[in-house]
């Protein structure tokens, strides 16, 4: 008997496919995420063959950025966070401001509006959680200084995207898209006086701040309590339960409740749960679940790549990853460089933050859904994230190389001279027959 399950085939297949062409990069010494990202391309609609259910798979991923971003706040107090905010903040929105405006100047030359160069130029301008956090765990730099600056720089990036999100479609019309209806909480706030756009940045401000006060004042007392109860129960399974059951559901009602994004709900949940002393087994327990569900983040990714846009805008392609890697790259160093921080971290810092991700598609798809942007912009925008996906690991193993070369100099003996005295215990572990 056949039975119609899109959401297990979904799951079935990515996974399965994920496992074959990450076995097979791993065997030509490629990135792994290449051969997710191949799994997603076989998939997806722009190839023949099996076509994957697109919106069941961006659901999936979203749950693997949720856990990924719980991840993190559990090893990122809010100490670290206010540490960091004399660079993340304003390196982040220089940063955007540059990729921005970069974006805006390559649809000029490509014949689009501002509009579309301003979606298009932020969508340029904000890096993917699941890469930049994969990088920074697999070298445990999450607790050093340059992680904590990266992982700050990145949710100041997500709060400027999850305000752009919603200022966007009060803006439409203005912006070379269809009219869009405000929402009722800001037409009560026009009524007073206030215009669209104004309304709709208070709301957003007071949701935002409402979602941290509670988080902070009432999240943590809250929530490690609730850890600890199910802990003492001696229920290893009712444990697991409830650190899930707090990191979804405290993501869900920041999106639900306060217009705040998964991630950074996630983030809040996991930063006030650190409080506990029971923070590392709560990590331990969702490791698993969170690397499965980051690869059917790349799958989902590579289901979004339209292969044609290669032949057909190869220039204009070419010009977006240089946006991407080059430019984001570039300021990032120069702005670390600035605030008096070492060599290391400035290319930590750029390397990190040379990528694009689940904001941008979810940015560059309401653009198109407006009609603000046109469907080659997205195209450009997704084959940009694959391009420099692919390309972070690379950049990382530089790093490495980097860096290691740099320590051995370090530690290499800075004079060599013949005529030094050496001290008799180093003469005598180079000529044993001496010191006998």
């Amino acid at each position: 008997m056949t039975h119609e399950t899109p959401f297990i085939t979904t799951i079935v297949v990515g996974l399965v496919l994920a496992f074959v062409f990450g076995a097979i990069a791993n065997r030509l010494r490629l990135p792994m995420i290449a051969g997710y990202l191949m799994a997603g391309v076989v998939i997806g609609p722009f190839t023949p063959g099996y076509v994957a259910d697109q919106n069941i798979a961006t659901e999936l991923a979203e749950l693997g950025v949720i856990l990924l971003m719980f991840g993190v706040g559990l090893h990122f107090s809010l100490r670290d966070l206010m540490s960091v905010r004399r660079i993340a903040i304003p390196g982040a929105l220089a940063q955007i401001g540059a990729a921005t405006l970069c974006g805006v100047a390559l649809a000029w030359a490509l014949g689009w509006g501002l509009g579309a160069g301003l979606i298009f130029g932020l969508s340029l301008s904000v890096a993917s959680t699941v890469v930049l956090l994969r990088a920074l765990q697999e070298r445990s730099l999450i607790k050093e200084d340059r992680g904590r600056i990266a992982v700050g720089w990145l949710i100041v990036e997500d709060l400027v995207m999850v305000i752009v999100l919603v200022v966007i479609p009060p803006l439409s019309s203005l912006l070379g898209g269809r009219a869009v209806p405000i929402e009722e909480g800001a037409a009560e706030v026009v009524s007073l006086g206030f215009g669209p756009v104004a309304a709709t940045l208070m709301i957003t401000a007071v949701k935002v701040a409402g979602f941290i006060g509670l988080m902070l004042v009432v999240g943590r007392k809250v929530i490690p309590l609730i850890l600890h109860y199910t802990a003492h129960t001696g229920q290893r399974e009712l444990f697991r339960l409830g650190v899930l059951a707090i990191a979804l559901g405290v993501a869900w009602g920041s999106a639900t409740f306060f217009g705040v994004s998964f991630a950074l709900g996630a983030f809040f949940a996991g930063m006030v749960m650190a409080g506990s002393s029971l923070s590392a087994q709560a990590m331990k327990d969702t490791l698993p679940l969170r690397d499965a569900f980051a690869v059917l983040f790349f799958v989902s990714v590579g289901m979004l790549f339209n292969p044609g846009v290669i032949l057909a805008s190869p220039l204009s392609l070419l010009a977006t990853v240089a946006i991407i890697i080059a430019v984001k790259a570039s300021v990032a160093y120069g702005l670390v460089r600035a605030f008096g921080h070492d060599q290391n971290v400035a290319m930590t810092i750029a390397a990190s933050l040379a990528q694009i991700g689940e904001f941008s598609f979810i940015l560059i798809t309401m653009g198109v859904t407006l009609s603000i942007a046109p469907p080659e912009a997205r195209d450009l925008v997704v084959a940009g994230a694959l391009v420099s996906i692919l390309l972070n690991p690379v950049l990382f193993g530089l790093l490495d190389r980097y860096v290691a070369r740099s320590a051995a100099s370090a530690a290499a003996p800075v004079n060599a001279d013949p005529s030094t005295p050496v001290p008799d215990a180093i003469a005598a572990q180079a000529d044993p027959g001496t010191a006998a």
